[in-house]
């Protein structure tokens, strides 16, 4: 699995990680159902955006790709994504200018005044893959139209600008064009055939579109990727989340305010092709989930310490193993369907609903031990535990203060206050702190943004 990655010249924000997010939660589904899945998700450290940043900040440019990509590296792994490479362009020069120069050297491709571009009349099936059937859609990088056979070829490799960074090559000094980078990269690492390759619905057209056009062409494979992905935008009040429009959330600031698991939560409570509306009340729902879900999870691992073997079962619980099997069939479905994680999550809910309602108080082991392989892979796949730590990671004074607040909570529970108890509980949750109640016993997890 080949996702495309961050262009770093700049925070890395909300919109990135709804597409990182969801193709970390798939490769997670594939290794679940017993897939060895390799997932690939690549650094762009040389463009026209990084390059322009250098100069209105008057900062060298790898000064610049070494902030962003820390950035970038640090902020994904809170969220508990962690691919297996992520290779950048710098890194990959060498190859780049040999695929460029077996392209040339086959006919598809062609060098004018230092440049080098991709001659899609060569490739007869472009426009395939994002539906534009018209060549005058095809038209791109229109600065560069005098040099170009036809206004829709585009760069595979750019000749040098004064000031810019530069490689030699047979062209000229010089550095690759965009959509070259990934072709090489994927190839590279997951050979001449890829199961799945993603990215953002904006990278349809022009990148992945001259992606598999320059592949196909040279390793004369149809399909050269078996799926393409593509994840939903990610909007404010209803228009795309970016920095022209200077709506953008950084991910720093989000996971500033919710842990990794929340944040994950959210993602995935939308279908991943669809739109995803950022605001504050969906992320307060995500976190209610999170919570519910994650305390379950906390509770059935304790009550299965304690349980024993079961000689029978009563009819209750027989009822609630037929129930929770069902739902973990119905989860199964809902993520073989188009991967739909917000049906699946549905019945994860559902399955907490069920464990308070007919087997909490009452529990068996045959009920827990369902109840766990449920939530347990989902926790798995949608990383619900993503960025909590056990109490002990808590400073003495952080946790003398919470066991003050549950002390008080407590004696709130005993005489029958629950909603000023729930309040309590609730306020604690925002801050990062999650209670498990047993009987009127509390324990605590500290969720660490």
């Amino acid at each position: 699995m080949y996702v495309c990655g961050p262009t770093v010249y700049d925070e890395t924000h909300v919109g990135h990680a709804r597409t990182y997010v969801a193709f970390d939660a798939l490769r997670r589904f594939f290794e679940t159902r017993g897939y060895t899945v390799i997932h690939v998700q690549n650094i762009t450290d040389i463009d026209d955006k990084i390059i322009n940043k250098a100069r209105e900040t008057g900062r060298h440019w790898t000064e610049i790709v070494e902030e962003y990509t820390k950035d970038y590296l640090e902020n994904i792994e809170k969220l508990g994504i962690r691919p297996h490479v992520n290779p950048r362009v710098t890194l990959h020069i060498k190859e780049i200018i040999e695929f460029i120069q077996e392209l040339v050297n086959q006919g598809y491709a062609y060098a004018s005044g230092g440049s080098v571009y991709f001659d899609v009349t060569k490739y007869s099936d472009y426009g395939r893959l994002s539906g534009r059937t018209e060549r005058e859609a095809w038209r791109q990088e229109e600065e560069f139209l005098q040099e170009k056979k036809n206004p829709f070829d585009f760069a595979v490799w750019k000749k040098r600008k004064p000031g810019e960074p530069y490689w030699s090559s047979p062209w000229g000094p010089g550095r690759p064009g965009w959509h070259i980078e990934c072709s090489v990269m994927s190839i590279k690492y997951l050979g001449s055939h890829i199961d799945i390759h993603g990215g953002g619905q904006d990278l349809i057209f022009p990148h992945h579109e001259n992606e598999r056009a320059q592949c196909e062409v040279l390793l004369s494979k149809k399909p050269w990727v078996k799926y393409w992905m593509h994840t939903g935008m990610l909007v404010v009040k209803g228009e795309k989340m970016s920095k022209s429009l200077g709506n953008v959330v950084t991910l720093k600031e989000l996971l500033g305010k919710f842990q990794g698991g929340i944040v994950r939560t959210w993602i995935l409570s939308s279908h991943y092709r669809s739109q995803l509306e950022f605001n504050e009340d969906s992320l307060e729902q995500a976190r209610r989930n999170n919570e519910r879900i994650t305390n379950v999870i906390l509770k059935v691992d304790e009550l299965l310490e304690k349980s024993a073997h079961e000689f029978s079962l009563d009819e209750k619980s027989v009822k609630a193993v037929e129930v929770v099997t069902a739902l973990y069939r119905e989860f199964q479905d809902a993520l073989s369907d188009d991967f739909n994680t917000s049906r699946a999550l549905g019945t994860v809910l559902e399955a907490t609903r069920i464990f308070h309602r007919d087997i909490e108080e009452r529990p068996t082991t045959a009920t827990l031990l369902l109840v766990r392989r449920l939530i347990g892979m989902a926790d798995y796949i949608y990383g619900f535990t993503v960025g909590m730590e056990r109490r002990e990671h808590i400073t003495p004074l952080e946790r003398e203060i919470v066991e003050a607040v549950i002390r008080v909570r407590r004696e709130l529970r005993k005489k029958k206050h629950f909603e000023a108890a729930d309040m309590i509980r609730e306020e604690l949750s925002k801050l990062g702190i999650l209670l498990v109640d047993h009987g009127l016993e509390t324990r605590y997890y500290y969720r660490r943004p």
